[in-house]
């Protein structure tokens, strides 16, 4: 299920409220108090969950959830937690995408107890239907798909049995070991289960229980050719796994009733408890699979770890930690309605975990060069920074020199009131030295600025304003030319411009946002940053946090934004 525009979107008055009381106790959701009340009358004696992917593509923020919320549990009540992977449809899924689920999950900071395949139960659960079809509870149904969907009927109106429902059990037990045995071709029949076709839930509607697939699958090779269908799997797996609360999303309550149903026609002696609770739907993203992969394959974006993208991967790539993961998935609680989330809960998750761990540098992505005019030319000022204003990590040490670099934005040729940074004839506050006044502007032939003539006041260094000199109110940051080593920067940002992309009239592609990805290839970061390994985070002052990317080589160190220092979309959001 996606979002739709009809679901209400979160104004953030409750993560406000969740933030300024923190420190009290948090209040049960209505999960953990069902376990409470599960275990209080001994109808388990142990709790345990389980987190089910398909691997039919990465992970994303969403799944984030189901983890966080299947393994605290875990966690919270001393229990278990197992990672199964539902591979029931071989043809979209693949062992890429198992050994990505693996790695996401561990990276969160999890460990399951038991790893599940349901292929590893395809035997079991062949067993069963045969059971049930010697017990008059499921037959072979020959219909094409186009008369199956008629049959079914609608919302308003009942079904109609197919004409293949009174088999007799010995012709369906013949017909569905031809289907095993791959006498039948794709789509030629299909293995029913025999409940209702008049019953108001559609998914009671005699439901597929197995068809057949020739492709090769990725644990049990061309062993089978028939497939088992997710709702009959599902349920059973559980079941075989001891599996106590099955947590689904909200887009599965309706298939609860088919879950219990096949429970009871399997005659098993464990039975484990479905409970739905509302998906995470994040505005200004997408997180349909299927639309997901339709980004990756038709290069929309780079990768599945693209920085842009919302799954585990590019998070992590991006910059994002386990631990914002964690804190974003448990401020958002866990809940029987939908809502929209707002993006900027996700960022000040992260942006709130950087600001404790992230050491300062100061970096200038798109350079204009300042050229110190009284400065002397050989002569070198040594300048100092904490490395961490919270923390006792020392100082950082760099020179300033002749030559510098500023930002392109931090100038203005023409600047308006309000604009307290550099212009003709104006002053700033270089960072942790020297006031600074632009004499004279050099500009190409297209009067872009590409150099600036600055004096510099001497007396001012470290902060100090002389007796009789007005205060400078701007402070901007900067790198010595001489000394600055070269990286490269690229700013990410939301990858779709409007709040709700599938809403969008033209369709979500439409809504892909032109600015989601900037290059800055000459960028420089103050000297003393050494042996930059991927992974590692810095808020660049001003700027705000950045993270190495992957292709970070001893060369050349290549940094993401990982987030802003404020919510930059907020003005744009009030605005819109």
């Amino acid at each position: 299920m996606d979002q739709n525009c009809d679901i209400p979107t979160d104004s953030g008055k409750g993560i406000r409220m969740a933030e300024n009381s923190e420190k009290m106790e948090k209040p049960k959701h209505f999960i953990q108090l069902k376990i409470d009340k599960d275990l209080e009358t001994k109808k388990y004696d142990q709790v345990y969950t389980r987190f089910p992917p398909e691997p039919n593509g990465y992970l994303h923020i969403g799944h984030a959830k189901s983890i966080c919320l299947n393994f605290g549990l875990k966690s919270q009540y001393n229990g278990k937690t197992n990672l199964r992977f539902d591979d029931t449809n071989p043809e979209t899924e693949k062992q890429e995408y198992i050994d990505s689920i693996k790695e996401d999950v561990k990276w969160l900071g999890f460990e399951w107890d038991q790893e599940c395949y349901s292929s590893s139960y395809f035997q079991k659960l062949y067993d069963i239907a045969i059971s049930m079809i010697e017990r008059g509870m499921a037959y072979v149904c020959h219909m094409t798909p186009e008369q199956t969907k008629e049959y079914r009927g609608t919302l308003t109106e009942p079904g109609k049995n197919s004409p293949f429902r009174d088999r007799s059990v010995e012709e369906n037990l013949v017909e569905f070991e031809k289907m095993k045995n791959g006498e039948y071709n794709e789509g030629v029949c299909v293995l029913r289960a025999k409940i209702d076709m008049a019953a108001p839930n559609m998914n009671m509607r005699d439901p597929i229980m197995y068809r057949v697939k020739k492709t090769a699958h990725p644990k049990t090779g061309t062993e089978w050719c028939i497939y088992p269908m997710y709702d009959y799997t599902h349920g059973l797996s559980d079941s075989f796994e001891g599996i106590t609360h099955s947590l689904c999303t909200l887009e599965f309550a309706d298939h609860r009733p088919l879950y219990d149903w096949y429970l009871k026609a399997a005659e098993v002696s464990h039975f484990p408890e479905q409970t739905e609770f509302s998906r995470l739907n994040l505005d200004h993203t997408v997180m349909s699979k299927r639309r997901l992969i339709q980004l990756v394959e038709e290069g929309h974006v780079d990768s599945w770890d693209d920085p842009r993208m919302l799954t585990i991967s590019g998070m992590r790539r991006r910059g994002f930690t386990p631990k914002s993961i964690r804190n974003f998935c448990d401020r958002i609680g866990i809940t029987k309605k939908d809502n929209i989330i707002s993006m900027s809960t996700l960022e000040h998750a992260i942006r709130e975990d950087l600001d404790e761990i992230a050491e300062r540098r100061m970096a200038v992505t798109n350079p204009l060069k300042v050229t110190i005019t009284n400065f002397p030319e050989d002569e070198e000022v040594d300048v100092s920074a904490p490395k961490h204003p919270k923390k006792d990590l020392g100082e950082r040490n760099f020179k300033f020199t002749k030559e510098l670099y500023i930002e392109h934005d931090d100038f203005m040729m023409d600047p308006p009131k309000k604009f307290f940074r550099l212009g003709p004839g104006r002053m700033v506050r270089l960072r942790n030295a020297y006031v600074i006044q632009c004499d004279e502007v050099i500009q190409d032939e297209n009067g872009k600025p590409i150099e600036l003539k600055c004096s510099y006041i001497k007396e001012t260094f470290g902060g100090v304003t002389p007796e009789g000199m007005k205060k400078v109110k701007g402070i901007i940051h900067w790198v010595s030319a001489k000394y600055a080593k070269p990286i490269e920067v690229r700013i990410y940002d939301r990858l779709f411009a409007h709040p709700n992309p599938v809403a969008a009239e033209d369709g979500f592609l439409s809504t892909l946002n032109p600015e989601s990805k900037q290059l800055m290839r000459t960028a420089f970061i103050e000297q003393g940053v050494d042996g930059v390994k991927p992974g590692d985070c810095y808020q660049f002052e001003r700027l705000g946090f950045f993270t190495a990317d992957p292709d970070t080589t001893p060369e050349k160190a290549v940094f993401n934004r990982t987030v802003t220092l404020k919510d930059t979309w907020a003005k744009v959001s009030s605005r819109n």
